[in-house]
């Protein structure tokens, strides 16, 4: 037999419990009052100092054995039973929309020797090419944001369309409200049991329509969680600045504004959590941690499978052989008389 998680399947029977603890009680209270003697004696003298022999000492047996049977076969009717691990149905995975900050400061090159917008991408492709249910969408933003793969299962097309995204592709800007507003809009629709958006940002909001703390109220009205990855070191930078005679790419110090604390506040409104990464592998560990946080989640929330082994007929069976050692010493050495 198995480890596993013990149930009943019909956990009403144990109310059952409740007659035979009282029944016990009372058998318990009848034996310490001595109500119902076996004999009765005109004087107990002569009797009361022989020693009692080890059945004697144990009359009490045949009335434990009976108590314990019932409760025993009051377990069984309950119908206990080792359930499987749980599962999350495979049709329900998570939908997620990665919003991707296309603006110039993501041609910083502190991720050496590339810059963040193509670890950006690649670390994305590698998520991507992890999952399996889980339908993913894609927006991109700048100084305004728009819808660039709608939520799919088509990782091939996702990753297809990725590559095509460039640094520069919207006008320059960073509409972090922008950005989760659009993602909402096409998580809003969804049905499926997490909903979440994962910001992916080098700076700090300067343009847009809406206000990041507006969207992340809409996104907390929602139900739908914001997990902002606050991408590069911070402070100065190595920025492409042209190149030289010989073709190679010149770099100057720059030194990109942002705002932890408005990505800090955005996770706390919409129940998501803030991530930095200052690195490639920081950025794959970030995005792993949101799937696992969110796969862990999902998993709490589910159900058993069917049961893996039910157990009522190992407790009934032993319920029985217990009342029947009870009837057989009630009739033999345990007999009352008369």
């Amino acid at each position: 037999m198995t480890d596993g998680t013990i149930a009943f399947g019909s956990p009403w029977f144990l109310l059952g419990l409740i007659p035979v603890a009282a029944a016990g009680a009372y058998l318990v209270w009848r034996r310490r009052r001595h109500l119902e003697p076996a004999l009765r004696y005109s004087a107990t003298q002569l009797v009361d100092k022989l020693p009692r022999s080890v059945w004697a000492q144990i009359a009490w047996l045949p009335d434990a054995l009976r108590i314990t049977a019932l409760v025993l076969v009051v377990v069984a009717l309950a119908r206990p039973q080792i359930l499987g691990k749980p599962y999350a149905d495979d049709s329900e995975g998570i939908d997620i929309i990665l919003a991707l900050d296309t603006s110039c400061s993501m041609r910083a090159a502190d991720f050496q020797p590339r810059d963040r917008m193509f670890v950006a991408k690649q670390s994305i492709a590698e998520l991507v090419k992890q999952r399996s249910v889980d339908r993913i969408g894609l927006v991109v933003f700048g100084s305004e944001a728009a819808s660039w793969v709608p939520l799919t299962l088509d990782y091939a097309l996702l990753v297809e369309m990725l590559d095509e995204v460039e640094v520069g592709m919207l006008p320059d800007g960073t509409a972090i409200g922008s950005a989760i507003a659009t993602s909402l809009n096409r998580l809003r629709e969804s049905d499926a049991t997490s909903r979440v958006v994962v910001l992916l940002t080098d700076g700090d909001s300067n343009s847009g329509s809406i206000t990041p703390k507006r969207a992340a109220e809409f996104a907390k009205t929602l139900g739908i969680a914001v997990y902002p990855i606050l991408i590069g070191r911070g402070g100065e930078v190595p920025f492409p600045a042209g190149k030289d005679l010989f073709g190679r790419a010149v770099y100057s110090r720059q030194v990109i504004p942002t705002n932890p604390a408005l990505l800090k506040d955005i996770a706390k409104t919409t129940g998501g959590v803030y991530y930095e990464a200052k690195d490639g592998e920081e950025l794959d560990s970030s995005l792993s941690e949101v799937l696992d946080t969110l796969e862990k989640t999902q998993l709490e929330n589910t159900v058993y499978t069917t049961p893996r082994e039910e157990l009522f007929v190992y407790v009934l069976a032993l319920g029985l052989a217990l009342l029947a050692l009870e009837l057989l010493l009630s009739a033999t050495r345990l007999r009352r008389f008369p």
